[in-house]
């Protein structure tokens, strides 16, 4: 990996949402879950589908806080508008697990 510089970090818009919606997404070529997310007064809401069935069913998902990239331009995943991308990191066995506050914060709060 190469450097980047601290300016170059500024320009990702990290901030925390809200999940207020999950649901299956057997549209996509691998397993996914649509999510709708709520991401403050600012931003509003917006979609996108995570590849995160290894370690998350759509019912367990509504109300969990996750870290999302809202700067990137929309992408088309199986004729579905993504709109953000949530973060996450890999497990032992190469499944995603988001990343997450750890204590409860505002939707729209922006990662500094």
């Amino acid at each position: 990996m190469g450097e980047i510089g601290f300016g170059d970090f500024e320009k990702v818009d990290i901030r925390v949402g809200r999940i207020l919606e999950a649901e299956p997404f057997p549209e996509a070529r691998k397993p996914a879950i649509k999510l709708r997310v709520d991401l403050g007064p600012e931003l509003g809401y917006k979609r996108t589908s995570a590849q995160i069935t290894a370690n998350y069913s759509p019912g367990e998902l509504p109300g969990k806080l996750v870290l999302a990239v809202v700067n990137f331009p929309p992408k088309r995943i199986a004729g579905f508008e993504s709109e953000i991308l949530v973060l996450g990191v890999p497990d032992e066995s190469g499944g995603v697990v988001l990343i997450s506050p750890d204590t409860d914060v505002p939707p729209g709060g922006r990662m500094h």
